[in-house]
């Protein structure tokens, strides 16, 4: 069942953060994950919720969201994104297909 990794971020160093954003990807891809949203216009529709910057990736599984995470091609990148960033992160199971 896939799952949604849902990312709320705050940029505090933009030139570090571009690195991440170049490099980041190809570890997503090299896991099964597929951007489904980076950044764009955000709009609240209810409550005080003011993100500034909205990533949500899908993983094909759980286990292979957190394969991602753990491996040695996101190591590295993570530290980055730690010092260029605060953020919040959820994962979300998608709805089971009709197939399932």
């Amino acid at each position: 069942m896939q799952v949604y990794l849902i990312i709320d971020i705050e940029v505090i160093d933009q030139a570090l953060y571009s690195e991440y954003v170049r490099k980041v990807p190809a570890t997503v891809e090299k896991y099964g994950g597929r951007y489904l949203a980076r950044g764009g216009n955000i709009r609240t529709l209810s409550g005080d919720w003011r993100p500034e910057r909205i990533i949500l990736i899908e993983f094909p599984s759980a286990e292979a969201l957190r394969g991602w995470i753990s491996s040695p091609d996101y190591a590295a990148l993570r530290d980055i994104r730690e010092r260029s960033t605060r953020d919040r992160a959820i994962i979300v199971e998608g709805v089971p297909s009709s197939g399932e």
